[in-house]
């Protein structure tokens, strides 16, 4: 039995879709613990391309059980649309279970998620409008609505009354703008229980009876490090907590049953949304990149920032997270260039500085100090070992394990499942 859970270690879109879905193979349980259809995973199998938003990745191989843990917020509508996306286009799935336990998105948490972004004018966060933030506020606030709730049919009617009369309130009342029909709200989520109570599933029980069992066990994290809601570029960061210590939190399982923590990162850096980024490249180079890389966001299409891989944050994220390894994705983007740059400290107030920054001021401040490698042209997008690989591309390799101090397990040469060089055998 190993448990393996897999964090994005940059800003997001690291690849933890590919990532995810490479390793199920080996795993019997996927488990998704925290975010909600904020975040996107974009796996290929066999030339077809698949956008998973709630899911988890390995839901595409029919004998896996996936879990959504109570550390996630679900949409309903989106997940009903995933379910019936996957049917229509005849793809056999896995078993998916979902959390009693897992706050609801209702639809006045995607309005107030829209008019509150409105309302920052240039000091938005750069939300994806999808009542993420509302959701996990309720959650806080101890008004929220869980799965287990919204199935019991005497218990819904009376908490959602309530929720969506406070909340017409706050729309009417301060946003200026109408409110929610109740009877419409109740009637359409209603429908959304009798869909979700077969699915519904007392996960912490779940995972620990599999366990038991000598089960593999693989815990599937959104978003990144950077945007951790304690640890990340606030307050430019999402709601929850995509750090490894969530995954204990978010199925309801303790810190001492994982075995590993793997780091997923590109051989570059990518953002979405505002907030500082040091090696961001404003230039063709950079456009040059996000088109080879096609950095689009899964979830709104928007163009990702890029730029070069910083080892600084990266080096944070192994701290904060206890990575064991990293997972390297997209190094195939990289080949072409004729110089391959990676960030190994920030020069502020005329001084070097390894560590990352807890002030957005200092960090909008930080110019990055680079180091310069050769880069390659070869194609190695079939490579399957790493002896196999580019002296040039080994060299950078083995100079973000010197900086980040964390060894490297997995290698994206390309999108699809074959296009992986193992190093490690990580449910060994």
């Amino acid at each position: 039995m190993s448990t393996v859970v897999l964090i994005g270690a940059q800003w997001g879109d690291e690849g933890k879709g590919k990532v995810t879905d490479f390793l199920a193979e080996k795993a019997h349980i996927i488990v998704r613990f925290q975010g909600g259809n904020n975040a996107g995973h974009t796996v290929v199998v066999d030339d077809a391309e698949f956008k998973l938003h709630l899911i988890p990745s390995g839901i595409l191989y029919p004998d896996k059980l996936c879990v959504i843990g109570n550390g996630v917020v679900v949409d309903p509508k989106v997940l009903k649309q995933e379910l019936d996306s996957l049917a229509e286009r005849q793809v056999p799935v896995g078993e998916l279970k979902v959390s009693q336990r897992a706050h609801v998105i209702m639809p006045y948490h995607r309005r107030m998620d829209a008019v509150e972004e409105e309302q920052k004018g240039n000091a938005k966060i750069g939300t994806t409008k999808r009542g993420i933030g509302p959701t996990y506020t309720d959650k806080a606030s101890r008004v929220g609505i869980r799965i287990v709730d919204l199935v019991d049919k005497e218990a819904f009617p009376e908490l959602l009354k309530a929720n969506v009369e406070r909340n017409n309130r706050i729309f009417e009342k301060i946003f200026n703008t109408e409110g929610f029909n109740y009877e419409e709200v109740l009637t359409e989520y209603q429908g959304y229980a009798d869909m979700l109570e077969p699915m519904m599933a007392d996960v912490s029980l779940l995972v620990h009876e599999a366990m038991k069992e000598g089960k593999n066990v693989l815990f599937e994290g959104a978003q990144g490090t950077l945007l951790d809601l304690d640890h990340g570029t606030y307050p430019y960061v999402t709601s929850s907590h995509p750090t490894a210590a969530a995954a204990c939190l978010g199925s309801g399982i303790g810190p001492t049953r994982i075995d590993r923590v793997i780091g997923i990162v590109k051989a570059y850096t990518t953002r979405v949304g505002e907030g500082p980024f040091p090696t961001e490249l404003q230039d063709e180079l950079g456009e040059e990149i996000r088109k080879n890389g096609n950095e689009y966001g899964t979830t709104t299409g928007r163009p990702r920032r890029c730029g070069w891989f910083d080892a600084v944050i990266v080096r944070y994220a192994a701290r904060i997270s206890g990575l064991d390894s990293l997972a390297i994705t997209k190094l195939d983007v990289l080949t072409g260039l004729p110089v391959v740059k990676l960030c190994s400290g920030y020069r502020y107030k005329g001084e070097i500085i390894r560590e990352f920054p807890a002030s957005l001021r200092e960090l909008a401040k930080c110019e990055p100090v680079y180091e310069e490698f050769p880069g390659w042209s070869e194609d190695i997008s079939n490579v399957t070992r790493f002896e196999d690989l580019p002296a040039n591309a080994k060299r950078y390799l083995e100079r973000i394990i010197e900086l980040t101090e964390v060894k490297i397990s997995l290698i994206g040469v390309g999108v699809k499942r074959s296009q992986t060089i193992v190093l490690e055998d990580l449910f060994a």
